[in-house]
């Protein structure tokens, strides 16, 4: 059977011929840049095109060249190994992205000789559509990253951490030094005492500070949850899973710090993977059999008693030595009640800017009346009695009778046998304290600069423990000199 034919087309081979020459002359007009490299992955030719997209300046010969050096995370080499062609492909060059093709030269035998490279981009007008939403999903994604990375940032420094007492000034030493390190970094302390503004202080003064500060506290998730927020989940894992996978904590914190907070209420079952993360810095998510390569520092924190609990066995003996590399342990209020009077400045402070407000502050005698209870909550437990304090009253210094629902807990004597009254040693130490001021301001005439240099501490000092203990006279302070 005679097949028809157009009229100037003799045969299929003349079809053939005009196609090929129709496709060469197409393909010439679309690419915007072309390479070509031999078996080894050296440039032999490079259109000027591509050399003025790559900023070359042409002084310098590219002919001879690994791909790699003009051309970087170049795949023509792949190419070339594999012997497929990557038809359509988005490429960076520098901020730029194109559309490219990669394809294997061969010679008469089939063998690979060498690939070319070419970029496909302003002229394909089929693909501008394409190339447009990538580049816009590229910019929405470095957008959101930005913004993840802003919400991840440490919020606190230790000059933000208040306290001037001897124990606070050991603990933020401890802590600037387990900054320089990258080892597990363990806060115990009582609830309230500032575990997690010491996790951020020290995440901000380590190396890892530009990457993310996660956290994560084990106490107030429902314990069915905390496996996958810890590690993560594959699709599919259970009934329910979302269809893309979700990063865990450890994902998230890859290069930067994860901050585990009330690790003492973490199961048993989940400690053991834990441990395994810590010693292999290796994760496996919910529903998924593949391990992938972290790297975390971890800080985590509790307020409760590890070694009672290892011995009870209720917390791995294993993990608690993996934990407890660097242990820091933050004071109670009880135990730094010289810190009273600047804990209040600067609490205060932060109220009053977060309402709006002129700042208050509390008088002596409201020091006093403050120190006279035993802060069970700690210094956030202060916070939010100073914070009913400020909302309630409208005056500028809050006196004792602005803290009426404030019990006092301070400790009380207990008789002896033969009729003397032991106070504990803290109460003691403070009214020998308070004995030696007196004296001190009394020798002195009330100069309270004088009195500081007999005491052998500074003025400063000396306010702080005039506030403590009731001492400071508004009218004595505007009698004194300067």
């Amino acid at each position: 059977m005679v097949r028809p034919t157009r009229p100037g087309l003799t045969n299929d081979a003349d079809v053939r011929s005009l196609a090929s020459n129709a496709l060469l002359r197409i393909f010439d007009s679309l690419y915007e840049g072309a390479v070509v490299v031999d078996r080894a992955g050296r440039i032999t030719w490079i259109n000027d095109k591509y050399k003025a997209l790559l900023g070359w300046n042409g002084a310098d010969p590219v002919e001879g060249r690994p791909i790699e050096e003009v051309i970087p995370n170049s795949r023509l080499r792949h190419v070339i190994e594999s012997g497929r062609a990557e038809l359509l492909d988005v490429f960076a060059i520098g901020a730029r992205q194109v559309v490219v093709s990669r394809i294997p030269l061969q010679d008469g035998s089939g063998a690979v000789i060498g690939a070319l490279g070419v970029i496909l981009y302003d002229r394909v007008q089929a693909l501008k559509p394409i190339v447009s939403k990538f580049q816009q999903l590229q910019a929405d994604l470095a957008s959101a990253r930005r913004e993840l990375a802003g919400t991840r940032q440490a919020k606190y420094r230790f000059s933000q951490i208040a306290g001037l007492s001897a124990r606070m000034r050991d603990v933020k030493e401890q802590g600037r030094r387990a900054a320089e390190r990258d080892a597990t970094v363990l806060l115990l302390g009582e609830t309230g005492t500032g575990k997690e503004l010491m996790a951020h202080a020290v995440h901000a003064a380590s190396r890892r500070a530009d990457k993310a500060l996660v956290s994560l506290n084990a106490a107030a998730i429902p314990e069915t949850l905390l496996e996958t927020e810890l590690f993560g989940v594959e699709p599919g894992a259970y009934t329910g899973a979302a269809a893309k996978p979700r990063p865990g904590k450890f994902q998230l914190a890859d290069g930067g710090t994860l901050f585990l907070d009330e690790v003492g209420d973490m199961p048993l079952g989940l400690q053991a993977k834990l441990l395994r993360v810590l010693q292999e810095g290796e994760v496996e998510p919910v529903g998924s059999n593949r391990l992938r390569s972290i790297d975390v520092r971890v800080i985590a924190a509790t307020s409760r008693d590890l070694k009672a609990m290892v011995d009870a066995g209720a917390f791995r003996a294993d993990l608690y030595y993996r934990l407890n590399v660097l242990p820091i342990r933050l004071p109670s209020l009880r135990e730094r009640p010289e810190d009273l009077p600047v804990l209040c400045e600067a609490l205060l402070e932060r109220i009053a800017e977060k309402a709006g407000e002129p700042v208050k502050s509390v008088s002596a005698a409201g020091l006093a009346r403050l120190g006279s209870y035993h802060w069970p909550g700690n210094v956030r437990e202060l916070d939010n009695i100073l914070q009913l304090a400020a909302a309630r009253h409208d005056e500028r210094v809050l006196g004792p009778e602005h803290f009426e629902g404030l019990p006092v807990t301070a400790p009380v004597p207990l008789p002896v046998a033969d009729g003397e009254i032991v106070r504990p040693l803290r109460e003691a130490v403070a009214a020998t304290e308070k004995a030696e001021i007196l004296k001190a301001l009394s020798a002195a005439h009330g100069v309270k600069l004088n009195a500081a240099r007999l005491l052998g501490i500074s003025r400063a000092q000396l306010y702080e423990k005039l506030a403590t203990h009731g001492l400071l006279s508004e009218s004595a302070d505007r009698k004194e000199a300067v």
